[in-house]
């Protein structure tokens, strides 16, 4: 356990800290502690809700800044050595990784609790899961060695509200939420005068979209250039992922991850997992996605042919393959793959397995990986938060939320969801910019062939290319769950914050 110093401020319990009276004049409730890392590093912790304020102006008068949001944090910050002249005029060379995850309508306590701060939930992971009540241990490997954390939740998740008399869906859409988090940025790095420090955005699934939108909106907005994008199991393009009629693309793209899971539960037995993918990227790139171009055009020895190729790849029977008219949603495939076993599996992480409900039903969206590990990390969080860095607050931790639902697009109205316009003009803009990618191979959200569909179709030099690092996980969307793949994916973000490049 990481080794605890006396707590320097807290604020004393108010009628912030519940459900009492609401107050008019909100203000920043912010509570340090001291730490130090079992390998020596002092830290000091920051938690709290940080009031964010818009400019109000009413016929042309500005009537000063109101508050709109209170926006939960947790930064982590490295403490000089004892005896290092103290220069507060100086640069701080040391680098800050600003982290969230997606959803939208996830806090960032995966990221927070699962991979990058000096406490991690212990969960386990298949096929032995840690039972209740659960538990914290040390990180060994965690970025805060090599970087400053800043945790950042959007509104409605973990801690973070709307002022009184605010309107919460007014923050449920894209634009507003990617100016949210930059703003979030923007202030902490001044606050802490950390311009002239390295800065990279760490994003998971929708928050690979976020980070990469928040990036041009610091860049535009403010001049503040990053240094990197991290991004977790990634979607830059809605459009590869969302099922809908005449988008045939996610079909094709979905297929090696079906492949993947399919081989994780031995229906390929015999075959590696690096000879399966092959033969279904092989095959979802040319003949299979030919074969979602014809439709009706093709004829039937031509069917029926696609039928059994894809029956080999996946292990799903002819007759599903041929009833679902080649296209099959993932939820369709995590409800079919194991039936005959009487289980479905996980779409966060095909590995992943539960007893439906309803055995018949042709589609599975009580994802067991998701329940697996909500237990664990909502008891390690709940904890962590009040007993380890000294925050109290009354309000639920909002873990993983329906209350952003429904979530404009508006900016995109007729068009697909899409930020890789924006990381082309980042890496154009900024030719230092780094870019790593984490993929799990048995992520049924955010598919690898899917994502690596994108950077084939993102315009961009040779140079450009060459300055994102590819990381393949035996995992899935979370691929910290994973021990060995966790420690793989720290060695890699070390590598990345330092300014190197671990290997692919």
């Amino acid at each position: 356990m990481s080794e605890e110093e006396p707590r320097t401020s807290a604020p004393e319990p108010g009628p912030r800290d519940g459900g009492s009276a609401p107050v008019k004049d909100v203000s920043d409730d912010f509570v340090t502690r001291e730490h130090r890392l079992p390998s020596g590093l002092a830290y000091t912790t920051t938690a709290g809700r940080l009031v964010l304020r818009q400019e109000s102006v009413s016929d042309g008068k500005v009537e000063g800044f109101k508050p709109k949001a209170e926006i939960f944090v947790v930064a982590y910050t490295g403490n000089p050595d004892p005896g290092t002249a103290n220069d507060s005029k100086a640069p701080n060379p040391r680098p800050v990784t600003f982290a969230f995850n997606g959803g939208p309508g996830s806090s960032s306590v995966w990221l927070h609790m699962g991979l990058l701060g000096p406490r991690i939930v212990d969960s386990g992971d298949v096929p032995e899961l840690t039972p209740p009540p659960y538990g914290l241990v040390d990180n060994p490997a965690t970025l805060l060695e090599h970087s400053d954390l800043v945790l950042i939740d959007p509104v409605n998740t973990g801690f973070s509200r709307v002022v009184e008399g605010g309107k919460s869906d007014e923050f449920h859409a894209f634009a507003e939420d990617r100016d949210l988090v930059a703003e979030v940025i923007r202030l902490w790095v001044t606050r802490n005068n950390r311009w002239l420090s390295p800065k990279y955005l760490v994003g998971e699934s929708y928050g690979t979209l976020r980070a990469v939108a928040v990036a041009r909106r610091l860049f535009d907005a403010y001049g503040m250039a990053v240094n990197g994008l991290g991004l977790i199991s990634t979607v830059l393009n809605l459009g590869t992922l969302e099922f809908q009629p005449g988008n045939d693309t996610p079909y094709a793209l979905h297929l090696p991850t079906c492949a993947a899971i399919a081989h994780y539960h031995g229906r390929h037995p015999g075959r590696s997992l690096a000879e399966v993918l092959r033969e279904a990227e092989e095959y979802a790139a040319k003949d299979f996605g030919y074969a979602l171009t014809q439709g009706s055009r093709l004829t039937r020895d031509e069917l029926d042919d696609v039928v059994r190729r894809l029956s080999e790849i996946t292990t799903l029977s002819e007759d599903f393959v041929r009833n679902s008219n080649l296209r099959w949603e993932y939820h369709e495939f995590a409800a079919e793959l194991l039936r005959a076993d009487g289980l479905a599996v996980g779409r966060i992480d095909g590995r992943y397995t539960q007893r439906p409900a309803k055995l018949h039903v042709s589609t599975n969206w009580d994802d067991p990986s998701i329940q697996a590990i909500a237990g664990p990390y909502a008891a390690a969080v709940n904890h962590y938060l009040r007993a380890e860095l000294g925050y109290e607050n009354d309000l639920p931790y909002e873990i993983l939320t329906a209350r952003v639902h429904p979530w404009s697009y508006k900016d995109f109205e007729g068009a697909p969801v899409d930020v890789t316009g924006d990381l082309e003009r980042l890496l154009v803009y900024n030719r230092a910019l780094r870019v790593h990618v984490d993929y799990g191979y048995y992520d049924g959200a955010t598919p690898h062939f899917a994502a690596e569909y994108v950077w084939a179709h993102l315009p961009m030099e040779e140079a450009a290319r060459a300055r994102f690092t590819h990381h393949y996980h035996e995992a899935g969307h979370m691929m910290y769950l994973q021990p060995e793949a966790r420690d793989r994916q720290l060695e890699a973000l070390k590598q990345f914050v330092l300014g190197g490049a671990a290997g692919s």
